[in-house]
């Protein structure tokens, strides 16, 4: 059996590099979106043209960053959403929502002082972890029922 992961959320820390190199040998690919803040931010107008008016920027690259991340959580077994501490991550919450629509096997990621904050998100989910290391340990355990020693 192979797994196939989205990683979203925040893009300020090392959690998803941590995940994969922890998942390492074991039968999963990963996904994530477009982590370069500028590319993502300025893709619409880049591409498609330059807009005055900074929603529309927004609402540009928006659009064409939405065509990666449906595609990839529609595709995906498993979507990890990581929310920071540093960042409100909207765009995170809503992948986290479109995941569940889906019925996509749903992680959320995030320490504990969003839990109050994300408790209908966490509600939606099948496993609430704290550290990218339980993420690599739920991939392990659901994949060859193996629990960490």
């Amino acid at each position: 059996m192979t797994y196939r992961v989205y990683l979203s959320g925040e893009i300020h820390t090392d959690w998803r590099e941590r995940i994969i190199a922890g998942a390492n040998g074991l039968d999963v690919t990963f996904s994530a979106p477009v982590t370069d803040h500028a590319a993502s931010d300025d893709c619409g107008v880049a591409i498609l043209g330059a807009e005055p008016n900074k929603v529309w920027h927004d609402h540009k690259g928006a659009k064409l960053n939405a065509i990666r991340t449906r595609k990839l959580i529609a595709e995906a077994d498993i979507v990890v959403v990581r929310f920071g501490a540093q960042y409100k991550q909207w765009n995170a919450a809503f992948d986290a929502g479109y995941a569940a629509a889906l019925g996509k096997s749903l992680i959320v990621l995030h320490g504990p002082d969003h839990a109050h904050a994300l408790k209908e998100v966490c509600a939606a989910a099948l496993a609430v972890a704290e550290e990218p290391e339980q993420v690599v340990d739920i991939l392990r355990y659901t994949l060859d029922g193996t629990l960490p020693s």
